[in-house]
């Protein structure tokens, strides 16, 4: 497991324990790349409105548009889908690529990967949605490959030489890269562990597809994952970098003005901890599990991960987020009930009570 805590744009804290593989000695580094599943999603809406704000998108840029030459071919209701309602699963894409034997297409294709993401489009536009686009809450790794797919066909560049070139170098994120960490012959970072604690060496079995990659494959230490949390902590309170204040506030509102809900690769909550509105997000591939929480209010985020999937995993992660909450927020003052008020021991029981 290794964790990091934010305050602005300053990591406070980081550590690791634990190892990189079961069975092998080789312990974890605080510098070790963990894989952060759909953590990733945040970072393609990053993208995404960088090209927004040079008008070479919009918010509205809908998939007839980006993609003129499949027009003809596309199921009349996703022709008017746009890259907002890609990017706040509502564009009714599907939750499963398995129809018509897609995943298993995707999962065997060797081409380069704007060409995957290509192959997912047509797929998936050429059937009905699965909800009538802009009505619901689907939560949805197509559509967020979609929407790296227009970035790039917009930017002329994959997605994973944008998402180096426009965020990660920007940021001095240097560990930051795709799919399962490491090199096979050597356990040179953490390996990736099913939920029965079996390790997965590195290859096309440790990670999803090339094909959902906007979605969800990105790999980086937990140091260097701060460095884009913090970002986004004080990215609409006036601390802008890559991005205008007014922009992050547009990645962090939920769909349809809901006060909670699904902004752009966040979860928006509300935390009495975080003094009101927090930003959360999960990911895994099964075989990783990492969390973070962003309490802009509070100028405080935390980020835990780990190198194996499961429920046992998220617990842990979960716990050990609520644990860095009270340590670096309330100085460990939380570790009993004693002085606090009726509101805040409410608070810790519905958050102990939802892990």
């Amino acid at each position: 497991m290794a964790a990091a805590v934010v305050r602005g744009n300053r990591t406070v804290a980081l550590g690791a324990a634990g190892i990189r593989r079961r069975g092998s000695p080789e312990k974890v580094a605080l510098d070790d790349r963990f894989h952060i599943g759909s953590c990733t999603k945040a970072m393609t809406a990053t993208l995404c409105a960088m090209l927004v704000e040079e008008g070479k998108l919009s918010w509205k840029t809908t998939l007839a548009h980006a993609f003129p030459e499949l027009a003809g071919k596309m199921n009349a209701e996703f022709r008017s889908v746009t890259l907002e309602q890609l990017l706040t699963h509502r564009g009714g894409m599907p939750e499963d690529l398995n129809r018509d034997g897609l995943w298993q297409r995707l999962r065997q294709y060797r081409g380069a990967p704007p060409g995957a993401r290509q192959l997912l489009l047509e797929g998936v536009v050429a059937e009905p949605p699965v909800a009538k686009p802009g009505t619901k809450f689907l939560y949805s790794n197509a559509g967020f490959a979609i929407a790296g797919h227009i970035a790039e066909r917009t930017a002329g560049k994959p997605w994973e030489e944008l998402m180096r070139e426009r965020l990660f170098r920007p940021l001095g994120m240097a560990t930051a890269g795709f799919g399962a960490p490491g090199r096979k012959e050597v356990v040179d970072e953490p390996r990736g562990h099913t939920a029965a604690g079996k390790p997965i060496d590195p290859g096309a079995s440790a990670d999803n597809p090339v094909a959902i990659g906007p979605a969800g494959i990105v790999h980086c230490s937990l140091a260097d994952c701060a460095k884009f949390v913090a970002l986004h902590l004080r990215g609409d309170q006036g601390d802008a970098r890559l991005l205008k204040p007014a922009t992050f506030k547009k990645l962090h509102a939920p769909a349809a003005g809901e006060a909670e809900g699904y902004a752009m690769g966040w979860s928006v909550t509300k935390r009495d901890w975080g003094d009101g509105v927090v930003l959360t997000h999960s990911g895994s591939n099964t075989l990783w599990f990492a969390v973070t929480w962003v309490a802009p209010k509070r100028d405080f985020a935390v980020l835990v991960a780990c190198n194996q999937g499961g429920k046992a995993a998220e617990k842990a992660c979960d716990e050990a987020s609520w644990q860095l909450i009270r340590e670096f927020l309330f100085q460990g003052k939380h570790g009993s009930v004693e002085g606090l008020t009726e509101p805040e021991i409410d608070e810790l029981v519905e958050f102990v009570l939802s892990l």
